[in-house]
């Protein structure tokens, strides 16, 4: 049995852990208000975006603009993979990675060649240890990024699917669906098609007139919709990281709480048990004078 002086210093440790979780679980949820109210007013945008630019889309022919025109021979795949820069947020960016890497095998296995476009430090060390090859990255960024970056990583994809570097795009993230809730999403970005916003938007019948001309509406709004797809992307991620961390060090402090417990009912077992040894040699040595 362990003595009092080893139990008593694990309920110390265990102690300061609990008040390190606390302290992570309270920062993150101060993040995650902000980060919450981020994509919260982002996302109606980027819904409506999405709609107005997939019926414009699903109305056009491929060749009214690059972005539109999809590919009949793939030879490379361009993968945007958004995790977090530091973990202590549970299986959030695992989830992520594991659906990244999964469709890379996919496509690898149909005789793709698959290229990585990372941001956030997680993602990073993740492709770079499977030996995918890694065209981009951002590191240290999750924290305090804006639509600039967005922008940038946006104009190197359009970049690279004109030029041929690429022959399709898909962005994988976590989605925040709720507090307690993120989900891994992967979705194709590049090239752009009618989307199930706009199929849904014809199927009730309505109907939009645009001005100019479509054609120039789209040479306009295509290079901005991917970049508002990979801003929304982060900003998902952003707050899927600070809610999955917040339940993490949640979980974490109440099982402190219950190893405290436990190493409580130890000491004090330990404390009666040294009693007894004590009061039993005291009559030992009494009867012993007898």
């Amino acid at each position: 049995m362990a003595s009092l002086r080893d139990v008593k210093t694990k309920i110390g440790a265990v102690k300061k852990t609990k008040q390190i979780t606390k302290a992570m679980n309270m920062v993150a949820s101060a993040k995650l208000r902000n980060a919450q109210g981020r994509i919260e007013r982002f996302k109606p945008y980027a819904q409506k975006f999405d709609e107005m630019l997939g019926d414009l889309a699903a109305g056009a022919d491929e060749s009214v603009h690059p972005l539109l025109a999809k590919r009949e021979e793939k030879k490379t795949v361009g993968i945007v993979i958004v995790t977090s820069d530091r973990g202590l947020c549970g299986s959030f960016n695992a989830n992520i990675i594991k659906a990244a890497l999964k469709f890379a095998t996919e496509k690898k296995a149909e005789g793709l060649d698959v290229k990585f476009y990372c941001v956030g430090k997680k993602g990073r060390d993740a492709v770079s240890k499977s030996g995918f090859e890694i065209v981009v990255q951002y590191r240290d960024i999750m924290s305090r990024f804006d639509f600039s970056v967005a922008s940038k990583l946006g104009n190197e994809l359009i970049n690279a699917f004109l030029d041929g570097t690429v022959d399709e795009v898909v962005l994988c993230y976590g989605e925040f669906i709720s507090v307690g809730r993120q989900a891994p999403v992967t979705q194709v970005v590049l090239p752009i098609s009618g989307t199930e916003s706009a199929e849904e938007t014809s199927s009730t019948g309505k109907d939009y007139v645009y001005e100019p001309s479509v054609e120039g509406l789209l040479a306009e709004l295509l290079p901005r919709f991917v970049k508002v797809q990979v801003y929304r992307g982060m900003l998902d991620t952003s707050a899927s990281e600070h809610a999955a961390r917040m339940t993490a060090m949640d979980n974490a402090t109440r099982a402190c709480d219950d190893l405290i417990s436990s190493l409580t009912l130890l000491y004090n077992k330990t404390r009666q048990a040294a009693i007894t040894r004590d009061l039993m040699d005291i009559v030992g040595a009494t009867e012993a004078l007898k």
